[in-house]
């Protein structure tokens, strides 16, 4: 890995388990550092698995440096009690973030999808898959919890290398063509 590589850490949060994932980008080339899953006892008592949860990400941050953290938004369920306990652990991960210096992002679970496999209602196997021709690897997480924060810090790297967003909005497509020869298909 070169040594102007950015690293990016990927959340994807939870109370029980908590997936992480780490790529490394130099240019437009993303390649996988590490993708697992914080595993915590659900007989625990809450506050003991946030400061868990605060622990590995201190971890993280430490051994990889990443530059930025890429979370994954929580989605609006019907269980209140669930909500609020997701939404402590993620304040818990964005909070040990910010106090370490690394910026955040958030992103829909939605738009991560979208990012990754083009359709915001894929299904967490078709993530996977689409991961693995992405980033070029073969193995299966035993949690997938793992595959989508990887999903989430590929999205970041996708949002941050838009050409479209580069060529800027209000320019349109005729800027962006001359800007990005390459991009055009020639008959």
């Amino acid at each position: 890995m070169a040594n102007n590589a950015k690293i990016i850490l990927g959340i994807d949060p939870g109370t029980i388990i908590m997936g992480y994932g780490l790529i490394a980008v130099s240019g437009r080339q993303a390649t996988i550092i590490e993708m697992d899953v914080l595993k915590m006892n659900p007989k625990k008592d809450h506050y003991e698995r946030l400061q868990m949860i605060h622990h590995r990400m201190n971890e993280l941050i430490m051994q990889h440096k990443p530059v930025c953290c890429a979370i994954e938004a929580p989605f609006f369920g019907k269980n209140v009690q669930s909500m609020l306990k997701l939404g402590r652990a993620q304040g818990v991960a964005i909070a040990t973030a910010m106090q370490a210096g690394v910026t955040v992002a958030e992103y829909s679970p939605k738009k991560v999808k979208q990012a990754i496999t083009g359709n915001g209602n894929a299904n967490k196997e078709q993530v996977w898959q689409m991961l693995q021709r992405i980033l070029s690897f073969t193995e299966q997480p035993e949690y997938l919890d793992a595959t989508d924060a990887l999903a989430v810090a590929v999205c970041h790297h996708f949002q941050a290398n838009n050409p479209l967003a580069a060529a800027g909005k209000s320019k349109g497509w005729e800027k962006f063509l001359q800007q990005h020869p390459e991009r055009v298909c020639k008959p």
